[in-house]
C-alpha cells in the first residue's frame, strides 16, 4: 500500500503532492463534476472508474484560506441521492467554462439550465441557489429566471393551450354559435346630459336661493352642455350685483374697467337678466346712466335697485327708470351721490307703488323728506335715514303728525345717528292719526338726542302691534314713559346708553315697570349703562323667575353691561331663563373678577352660572 504522501508516477523525482482520496463513483447515481485534469471536464452519469487523463496533469496545492470540498444532499427522496462535488473557489468559473452536450431533436441548453432542471425541477417545492463556492438546494420559491426562459415558459404554455382548444373544437360536434353575453353597464359619463331640464332648474333654483347665482351660476355653466342650458335660464337670475373689479385704483383705470363691463352686460341683460328683480350697483363712477338704461331696456320686472357709492345719477335716468319698470317700489340710494331734484322726481313719478326708501340725511335731504310729506307715497312701508361717512351735525327737521298723515301705512321707522329736533306741537293742535301697523321704530344715536317721553307718545300713541323699541341713546326716555306706551307684546326693547359720562340724571327706580309689562315676550333686553340701583334691578330681573300663567320665557339675549347688577340677580336670571344664549356683565362693578365679560352660546352662560354658584357658596 503506497503511503499517502508517496511519489507520483507523472510527477519529477523527488517531488511528492498531496492529493484527495479517490473516491469510488459507481454508488452515485446523479450527475458530478471531476476536477483535476487541466482544461478538461466531464458532466455526466458516472458509469465505473474515472478514465485516464488525456493530457499531463495539472497538481496544485490547495490554498491555505479555502475552504475544503464541501457534499450537498438533496432533500428529495424520489430522486435518489445526489451529490455535488466542487472545488473551492471554482464555482464562477464552473458556469463560464461547463457545456452540455446536446442532446439528438433538442435545442442546446447552457449549462445553468441543466442544473435547476436536475437539481430544482420546477414545481417541486425546491430552488437551487449559487454562490462563489457552492451550490446549495433550499425549499421555498426561488428567484424569477431569466427574462427569456420566462418568456418561452409562457410561449410554450400559450401553445399548449391553443392545442388543447384545438382537439376540444375537433372532437365536439358543430352546434349553432351561442348568443353573444349582453355587455355590461357601465356608469355613463353623460349622466348630466340626462337629468330633466326641470328638475336641473329647480335644483339650481334651491342653490341660488340659498347663496345667490354668482359664483355658482358661472362655474356651473362650464361643466357640460346640459348645465350651460340650465344655468343660462333667465329665471335664475332674478338677484345681481354688479361692482367694478378695480376699486381704489386711478380714475382713468377704473373708467376703462365700467366701459369693458358695460360691453359685457350690453349682451348679457337681454339674454340671462330679462327677468332680474333685485339689481345693487357699487363704486360705479362714470357709467351709471348706460347702466341704467339697459336696465330699464331689458328689465321690466325689476322691483328693487340699490345704488351704494354711485356717481352721476340724472333725473333723467331715474325718471326713465320708474317709467320703464312698473314694479319698481323699492330704492336705496345711502351712501350715493344723487341729487335731490332727481329723486323728487322720480318718487313722483314711481310714488304711489312705493313700498320701501333708504336715504342719508344731508342738506338735500329736506326737499326728499318733503316730498314724503305731502303724501306722494301713501304706500310707503319701510323709511331710513342715517347720517354718511361724514357726520352731519344739521338737526333733522321732521314733524311727526306730517309724517303720520302723508305715511299713513308705515311699518318700520329709522332714525339712525341723527339729532332730531321734533317740533313742539301746539296746545290747539289735535294729536295726529299715529302710526297703526308700525312694527320697529328706532331712534338709535351716539350724539345728543331730543327724544323725550313726550314725543315717543306723540310717535306710538296709535302703535298696538309694535315689536322692536330701540332707544340707544335715548337718556331723556323714563321707565314711566315707556311703560304708558299702548303696545303689548314688545319682543325688543334697547335702551342702553353707550358713550354717556353724565350718570346724575339717569333714572335710579322704575326696571320693575319694564319687565313686569313685557316679560313674557321679550327676547331681547338691553339696559347696558343705565343707573339702576342694585335693589331695583333685582326685583325687575326676578320678574323673569315665573311667566304668568304659566308662559314659557322667550329671554335669550341680556345686555347688563356696566350696571350694578349683582352675582345673586344674574345667576337667578340665568336659571329661570334656559333659553338665554347670549349674557353680556362687562365693567359690572359688583361681580367677582374673571366673570366680567360677555357669554355667548349656552355652554358658556351655563359654565358662568357655575362659577357664580361657586363665589355665592359660604366658605367651608
Amino acid at each position: 500500500m503506497q503511503p499517502r504522501g508517496s511519489e507520483d508516477s507523472n510527477s519529477p523525482a523527488g517531488t511528492r503532492r498531496n492529493h484527495p482520496p479517490a473516491r469510488p463513483s459507481a454508488r452515485y447515481t446523479a450527475p458530478e463534476i471531476e476536477w483535476g485534469v487541466q482544461g478538461q471536464g466531464r458532466v455526466g452519469p458516472a458509469r465505473g472508474p474515472d478514465p485516464a487523463p488525456r493530457g499531463k496533469p495539472r497538481l496544485r496545492r490547495p490554498h491555505p484560506f479555502r475552504r475544503r470540498l464541501r457534499l450537498f444532499r438533496s432533500p428529495w427522496a424520489e430522486l435518489g441521492t445526489q451529490r455535488v462535488a466542487m472545488a473551492p473557489g471554482v464555482a464562477r468559473r464552473a458556469r463560464q467554462r461547463v457545456r452540455i452536450l446536446p442532446l439528438a431533436g433538442a435545442r442546446s441548453r447552457s449549462a445553468e439550465d441543466w442544473w435547476w432542471d436536475r437539481l430544482a425541477p420546477s414545481g417541486s417545492g425546491y430552488h437551487l441557489l449559487q454562490s462563489d463556492s457552492m451550490l446549495l438546494v433550499l425549499p421555498g420559491p426561488g428567484p424569477a429566471r431569466r427574462r427569456a426562459q420566462r418568456r418561452a415558459a409562457r410561449r410554450a404554455q400559450l401553445l399548449r393551450l391553443h392545442g388543447a382548444r384545438a382537439a376540444e373544437a375537433k372532437a365536439k360536434p358543430r352546434t349553432a354559435p351561442a348568443p353573444a353575453p349582453a355587455p355590461q353597464q357601465e356608469p355613463d359619463p353623460g349622466w348630466g346630459d340626462r337629468i330633466p331640464l326641470e328638475i336641473l332648474l329647480q335644483i339650481f333654483g334651491l342653490l341660488v336661493a340659498a347663496d345667490g347665482p354668482i359664483p355658482f351660476l358661472g362655474r356651473a355653466a362650464r361643466v357640460c352642455r346640459r348645465w350651460h342650458e340650465a344655468a343660462s335660464q333667465p329665471a335664475l337670475w332674478h338677484t345681481l350685483t354688479l361692482s367694478p373689479p378695480l376699486v381704489g385704483r386711478p380714475a382713468k383705470s377704473g373708467t376703462k374697467t365700467e366701459k369693458k363691463l358695460l360691453t359685457s352686460l350690453e349682451w348679457l341683460m337681454p339674454s340671462r337678466f330679462s327677468q332680474l328683480q333685485r339689481l345693487t350697483l357699487i363704486h360705479w363712477k362714470s357709467q351709471v346712466h348706460p347702466v341704467l338704461k339697459l336696465v330699464s331696456e331689458s328689465c321690466p320686472r325689476l322691483t328693487f335697485l340699490k345704488l351704494s357709492d354711485c356717481h352721476g345719477v340724472t333725473p333723467d335716468t331715474l325718471i326713465m327708470l320708474a317709467k320703464a319698470c312698473p314694479q319698481l317700489h323699492s330704492l336705496d340710494i345711502q351712501h350715493s351721490m344723487v341729487e335731490s331734484t332727481a329723486v323728487v322726481s322720480f318718487l313722483e313719478e314711481a310714488g304711489p307703488r312705493m313700498r320701501k326708501l333708504w336715504l342719508t340725511y344731508s342738506s338735500q335731504t329736506t326737499a326728499i323728506l318733503g316730498a314724503l310729506l305731502g303724501s306722494c307715497c301713501p304706500q310707503l312701508q319701510l323709511l331710513e335715514v342715517s347720517t354718511g361717512l361724514n357726520h352731519n351735525s344739521t338737526p333733522l327737521q321732521l314733524p311727526v303728525e306730517a309724517l303720520q298723515k302723508g305715511c299713513p301705512q308705515l311699518q318700520v321707522l329709522r332714525l339712525l345717528n341723527l339729532m332730531w329736533l321734533p317740533k313742539p306741537s301746539g296746545r290747539a293742535t289735535p294729536p295726529g292719526p299715529g302710526f297703526p301697523s308700525l312694527e320697529e321704530l328706532c331712534l338709535a344715536s351716539s350724539t345728543c338726542n331730543f327724544v323725550s317721553n313726550e314725543v315717543l307718545d306723540r310717535l306710538l300713541h296709535g302703535s298696538p302691534h309694535l315689536r322692536l323699541l330701540d332707544l340707544r341713546g335715548c337718556a331723556r326716555i323714563t321707565p314711566a314713559g315707556l311703560h304708558d306706551l299702548p303696545c303689548q307684546e314688545l319682543e325688543q326693547l334697547h335702551l342702553g346708553l353707550y358713550g354717556m359720562s353724565d350718570r346724575l340724571t339717569l333714572a335710579k327706580e322704575g326696571s320693575l315697570l319694564l319687565t313686569q309689562k313685557w316679560c313674557h315676550t321679550l327676547q331681547e333686553l338691553d339696559l347696558s349703562g343705565q343707573g339702576f340701583s342694585e335693589r331695583d334691578l333685582e326685583q325687575a330681573l326676578a320678574a323673569f323667575s315665573g311667566a304668568p300663567g304659566g308662559l314659557h320665557l322667550a329671554l335669550c339675549s341680556l345686555n347688563l353691561r356696566g350696571t350694578r347688577v349683582t352675582a345673586s340677580t344674574v345667576s337667578a336670571v340665568i336659571s329661570n331663563c334656559p333659553g338665554l344664549l347670549y349674557l353680556n356683565l362687562e365693567s359690572c362693578r359688583c361681580l367677582p373678577r374673571g366673570l366680567k365679560r360677555a357669554y355667548r352660546g349656552a355652554e358658556e352662560v351655563q359654565w358662568c352660572l357655575r362659577q357664580l354658584l361657586t363665589s355665592l357658596a359660604p366658605p367651608s
